[in-house]
């Protein structure tokens, strides 16, 4: 079977090893340009293609693949199947149309639940203890096409998104394999998506790591964890710096939200929330490296900015 894998991040590469290490006949991969990245800003390639040019794979790079340059591209290659794995552009219909056996996407989520971008960042920040992959048949909506096979795996208490997002991607391409197996075979399930019980979120902002200390700690927590390692949690201190926060825990404890109630490197750093109390465990000040709590409490006396 001829494919076209399009995919962009670290989440995608286990489903494209897993395609070219099954001996599929992979024509080419489709990932994002090259963005600046790092602090001198040089140009760099997304995780999918460096694996791609290290498997001497064809690479194609569209700022916008739905664009005529892009349809032109994939007609030429004569796809059987397109497969998609956080690509990060949305597919036009005469795209949908070019591959004989449709386009299979791996998502990170159970569908319907937590369609679009950012599905393991949400489930994490709303609490959720269970999550998993599912592929599906790609439509021209977001995440609106039929069901394919789903895997569901528990989400660890302490586990952040960047930590969640490695697993799911490795079960995703085991499931990629098993999809394409059964398609192949002939007796892969397709099941309608039941709208009715879908949900979805908006991307993610450096905005939304924001601290605001009047909510339940235990959302506060989760919201660490859910933006642990982009775009990062931070609470803003008094004297107009900003703390990121990588790890914390949700404890008992009582105060006006935002101020401190333990700051110690034997007892640690514990500030009072709307309800409940969050020890900081794992901070960052600016320009610093990452630390625990207690190492950055031996020489700073944190005070951080209360809700007005």
């Amino acid at each position: 079977m001829r494919v076209v894998f399009m995919g962009t991040p670290a989440f995608a590469v286990p489903s494209l090893r897993a395609l070219l290490d099954a001996e599929f006949d992979v024509a080419a991969v489709c990932t994002q340009p090259d963005r600046p990245s790092g602090r001198g800003n040089r140009m760099t390639p997304c995780p999918v293609k460096a694996l791609a040019v290290e498997r001497d794979v064809p690479v194609l790079q569209f700022e916008r693949i739905r664009r005529q340059e892009g349809l032109d591209a994939l007609f030429a290659l004569a796809p059987d199947l397109l497969v998609t794995a956080a690509f990060g552009q949305i597919l036009s219909q005469r795209i949908l149309d070019i591959p004989k056996h449709g386009t299979v996407n791996v998502h990170a989520s159970l569908l319907p639940k937590y369609r679009g971008p950012a599905p393991i960042n949400w489930c994490i920040i709303n609490g959720e203890t269970m999550t998993g992959v599912t592929t599906m048949m790609t439509d021209a909506g977001i995440d609106t096409g039929d069901i394919l096979m789903r895997r569901e795996i528990e989400i660890g208490p302490d586990e952040t998104a960047g930590e969640l997002s490695q697993r799911l991607s490795v079960l995703g391409a085991d499931l990629l394999l098993e999809t394409l197996h059964r398609i192949g075979m002939g007796n892969c399930p397709r099941v309608p998506q039941d709208h009715m019980r879908a949900t979805s979120h908006s991307i993610l902002s450096k905005e939304l790591g924001r601290v605001d200390w009047t909510q339940h700690a235990a959302r506060i927590e989760n919201l660490v964890r859910g933006v642990n390692p982009w775009p990062g949690a931070y609470a803003e201190m008094t004297d107009g710096r900003t703390l990121k926060l990588w790890k914390a825990r949700a404890v008992n404890g009582h105060g006006v939200p935002g101020s401190t109630l333990c700051a110690d490197a034997k007892r640690g750093l514990v500030i009072a929330c709307g309800d409940g109390a969050l020890a900081i465990t794992e901070l960052q000040a600016p320009g610093a490296r990452r630390m625990a709590a207690s190492d950055y409490l031996l020489g700073h006396m944190p005070a951080f900015k209360e809700p007005s």
